[in-house]
């Protein structure tokens, strides 16, 4: 089920925030994975929001986010890793063969 929901809080430096609306009393709980935008996934405080959510326990909100997104926007799909999530590198280590 979608619903309108307004942010109510971000922390952009955490990746989360807490989203309200009549359908999830208390809060809905939402993480910067379920944010269905291109380029950097944040939301503001005060923003209209699209959510799809789930009752949950989730850090004491009865509710967490499945998928948000701007209000009069159209969701974008994230499948998997791709180049616009949280930051990652990899390091391969090889060592020289013994000469002796």
């Amino acid at each position: 089920m979608t619903v309108t929901a307004v942010v109510r809080e971000w922390d952009e430096a955490e990746g989360w925030g807490v989203l309200d609306s009549p359908e999830t009393p208390g809060g809905c709980w939402t993480h910067w994975s379920s944010v269905a935008v291109d380029g950097f996934r944040g939301l503001a405080p005060g923003q209209d929001v699209q959510l799809e959510w789930e009752a949950a326990d989730q850090d004491g909100y009865g509710y967490r986010a499945l998928r948000t997104w701007p209000g009069g926007a159209d969701p974008v799909e994230h499948h998997g890793s791709d180049d616009q999530g949280a930051y990652s590198s990899k390091l391969t280590i090889r060592f020289d063969e013994d000469p002796g």
